[in-house]
């Protein structure tokens, strides 16, 4: 059997050799170390590798603790548990609960297109306008919720500017034909549904009004230059949505995990500090979402071909056609979408109270309606629970006096606006695991006295300028998360910062 056969075969297996190699491999940590710090660190770098290689489903490694930290007696099983269901949990469960009732009555979809009949539909206007809607639903709620519920969104709007993808493809890969060769037939493909995405396809239009189909007669180098131009415009306005859904998520504590792992972490470490909250977050990340929003937006759309001088000047071309049935169809859409119903009001209403109250629990410039309970009692996690609580049993059909006076109307079933099947489906009940995960390392480290052990051999790095130790710090984390997911790589080293 040669190299290359072997090779192949080890990569077949190597999640699972990672699984069995890893804690035999770091064994001399537990023996060479001090006893409690030895064994938490070496509980600390196994889940570590398990998070970096995902040998194990992430979320399975972050409930190793559970079994570890009791028996290899670093912390008992009761102090370890509770760790998986902090407040802290409970209000990024809050905000995932809320997403759920979004989607469900398709609020997130009325924002995007009427966001998108106000930018226009220019490429770089698309781009920003896509942008800027899921920042805003990322501040609130979590990244990949977001950009689950808008990826479908975009491809439809794409569809309908540039036709099918595939036919995109084929264009662009057609081999060069003599230049005084000319295509005929119709100017735009028949725009059909990718099969992948058919329930979000289905409300919203894919094809734009009926238009009289015209001969093409450009040149097969015209074509597929152009189409080059439109897969790179394709590409720009998919890539947009996860930027901006990372950005967005960055401006307020609800909006990512590591966001909320900092401040569990924070409670734990610093229990007396009540510097950070949901409000004073927003007032010093959201300028900043902000400046890398717009620039995010001029690498993009300069990188995909949205900024040329069609932004501000109008041309009466190919594009300009499709731009004008691209226009119609998202105006068409949201007319289809009809004034806003009872359901999508009430859970506007819900949704803006949801953030108006975190705001305004303990603004520090002013006394915050927390005030009139009892001090220390209630936190931003009682907020985001009172208000999805709500959502159980308010009801989505706007209630009737006639109904009950009636006794020939109809006996219809009683509907809240979001049913708990509903929330247990599209809640990511792994995320609370690994938020849950990251506390339990973080209480094993103070407890066993690892952080502190690190923190005594890092004391030579506190000599080093706060500013360049934070652009240090930065730089690393930057690198690491290339290769390890955000909420992994928080996990891992912030205790090590905290001691720092």
């Amino acid at each position: 059997m040669n190299l290359s056969a072997v090779s192949k075969k080890l990569w077949c297996v190597h999640k699972l050799l990672i699984l069995l190699l890893t804690p035999l491999l770091l064994l001399p940590l537990v023996f060479t170390l001090p006893e409690k710090e030895g064994r938490c660190l070496y509980v600390v770098v196994l889940m570590a590798v398990y998070w970096c290689t995902e040998a194990l489903p992430l979320a399975v490694t972050a409930m190793l603790p559970v079994c570890l930290f009791p028996t290899l007696g670093i912390l008992p099983s009761k102090k370890v548990c509770p760790q998986y269901f902090l407040e802290t949990n409970f209000l990024f469960l809050s905000g995932l609960v809320m997403a759920s009732s979004i989607e469900e009555w398709g609020l997130h979809r009325r924002i995007a297109l009427k966001v998108l009949t106000i930018v226009g539909v220019k490429p770089a206007w698309l781009i920003l306008g896509m942008m800027l809607t899921t920042s805003f639903l990322s501040m609130w709620l979590s990244n990949t919720a977001t950009t689950a519920m808008m990826l479908p969104i975009a491809t439809a709007i794409l569809e309908s500017l540039f036709g099918d993808l595939e036919t995109l493809k084929e264009k662009c890969k057609e081999r060069q034909e003599p230049d005084n060769e000319v295509l005929n037939g119709p100017s735009s493909v028949k725009l059909h549904s990718l099969p992948s995405e058919h329930t979000e396809k289905q409300m919203l239009s894919i094809e734009g009004p009926d238009v009289e189909e015209q001969s093409d007669q450009r040149s097969v180098k015209e074509i597929r230059t152009e189409s080059a131009y439109q897969m790179k415009v394709w590409k720009g306005f998919l890539i947009c949505i996860p930027y901006a859904a990372s950005i967005g998520g960055t401006a307020t504590l609800t909006g990512t995990a590591p966001n909320l792992i900092m401040i569990g972490q924070l409670k734990s470490y610093f229990p007396d500090c009540d510097a950070i909250n949901f409000g004073s977050w927003f007032a010093f990340a959201f300028p900043l979402m902000l400046i890398f929003l717009f620039v995010g937006w001029l690498w993009i759309a300069f990188l995909h071909g949205g900024l040329n001088t069609r932004l501000c000047f109008t041309r009466t071309d190919h594009r300009a056609a499709a731009e004008a049935r691209a226009r119609a169809m998202i105006e068409n859409d949201y007319k289809k979408l009809g004034p806003i119903n009872f359901a999508e009001g009430a859970i506007s209403f819900f949704f803006v109270l949801f953030a108006v109250l975190l705001f305004t629990r303990d603004p520090k410039f002013v006394p915050g309606w927390s005030v009139f309970f009892k001090k220390g009692y209630v936190s931003d996690a009682v907020t985001g629970v009172i208000i999805v609580s709500i959502l159980f049993f308010f009801p989505s059909q706007k209630p009737s006096l006639s109904w009950w006076l009636d006794p020939q109307a109809s006996n219809t079933p009683y509907v809240p606006l979001l049913s708990w099947k509903k929330a247990q489906d599209s809640v990511p009940w792994n995320i609370i695991l690994l938020l849950g995960g990251g506390f339990a390392m973080a209480k094993g480290c103070e407890e066993s006295g690892l952080a502190s052990w690190i923190g005594g051999h890092l004391q030579p790095l506190a000599e080093v300028p706060p500013a360049a130790a934070v652009m240090l710090i930065t730089a690393f984390l930057a690198c690491f998360t290339e290769f390890a997911s955000n909420t992994a790589t928080i996990i891992i080293f912030l205790p090590v910062i905290a001691e720092l």
